[in-house]
Formats: structure tokens, sequence, C-alpha cells
């Protein structure tokens, strides 16, 4: 069997992981990149998130080989909620997007509404707590519902004006701004930011 080609690193930058799934639908030097490809890049991304631990992500992995049709059928679902999630994110708190969010919202009810499984806390190795949801039954039931729930907790804190997009255009990229001032305009100082900044140094050094 030839060598899994691993997907490109995943990046949180959004300050929420709702945000940050959205953002797996990315764009690196100019190419699209969906980190969500297959079901074992979207295990990844799971495991880089911190919403499944080491021994789950290999059981998942086990099970996918086992069970392909589910796995499949898993990605599928997460690939159209992060669809929806993407809605919400350009919609905000729009009031010309309230038909849109009253769809996101319903559509989230469904898929919670189908979850079957225990939340818990577990501690990390940095000394933190991350919320779980161990799901009971299906192997791949319940990947996404960390991600919804932190939609959930944005709708219900109001925080829907804080989704910005990232100014460079060419950037799909959404994120929270929770700076005091509400001035955020880039998704990472380090990639869009710098480039915008390099690009106006270049400008001005045009006589």
């Amino acid at each position: 069997m030839p060598a899994r080609t691993p997907a490109p690193a995943p990046v949180f930058i959004a300050g929420r992981l709702w945000l940050d799934f959205v953002n797996t639908a990315d764009a690196r030097l100019g190419q699209r990149v969906d980190l969500l490809a297959t079901f074992s890049a979207f295990v990844d991304w799971l495991a880089a998130a911190q919403v499944i631990d080491a021994e789950r992500a290999a059981t998942l992995r086990r099970r996918a080989v086992e069970q392909p049709s589910g796995a499949a059928a898993a990605l599928v679902e997460a690939q159209r909620i992060r669809t929806l999630l993407r809605q919400l994110a350009e919609q905000g708190r729009d009031a010309r997007g309230a038909v849109q969010r009253a769809h996101v919202v319903e559509e989230i009810n469904r898929v919670l509404g189908r979850s079957v499984g225990t939340r818990r806390v577990d501690a990390m190795p940095d000394g933190g707590y991350v919320r779980s949801f161990v799901p009971v039954g299906d192997a791949f039931g319940g990947l996404v519902i960390p991600v919804v729930e932190s939609a959930v907790d944005s709708l219900v804190r109001g925080e829907l004006g804080k989704i910005r997009g990232c100014a460079d255009r060419r950037c799909p990229r959404h994120f929270a701004d929770d700076t005091k001032s509400g001035t955020r305009r880039w998704c990472d100082m380090k990639t869009c930011g710098n480039r915008a900044k390099a690009k106006r140094h270049r400008q001005k050094a045009v006589p």
C-alpha cells in the first residue's frame, strides 16, 4: 500500500473552533486547499484541534478501513456542515441574512438531535481542560458535535457581530475579532498581514 500523503498542516487562528473548522477550506500560496479532502485528513484535523485524542484517532482510522462506507458518509456530512457554518460566518449579524441564519440554525438542531453520547471534561497535558463528546454506538457518529457546539456557543453569546473575513480578498479565512478596538483585519499577521505590509512598502518605494 502506498504511503499516505499528509494533508497541509492545519492552522488555528480563528479564536473559535467552528471558525477554524470553516477555515479547513483554505488557500495556500494562492491555491485552494481542502484540509478535509479525505476521511484520514478529517481525523488528522480533529486530532490537531484536540477534539479527539491520539488513541481515538487511531481507532477511527482502523474503523475506516473496516467500514469505508461509514467513513465516507461521515466525511460528506462534515463537509456539508462546514458549508453551513461558512454561510453563518459570512452572514454574521447582517439583517439580510436572517433567513439563511434560520436555515443554518435548523440544520444545527438536526445535527444535535441525532447525536447520542456523553459530554465530558478532559484534562490536557498543558494543565488546561477541554470539553469533549464521546459518541455511543456508531463509531463515526458525533465527530462534528464539538464543532457544532462551538457555533452554538457563538450564537448564544451574541458573537456573530465579531466574525470577520480576512481583509485579503484572496484569503477565504474567517476569525472572531476579540480585540478591544474591534479593528482586527487579518486572519494572521504572519501571512496575510505581512503580505499586505510588504505590498505597502513596495508601493511607497515606487517613485
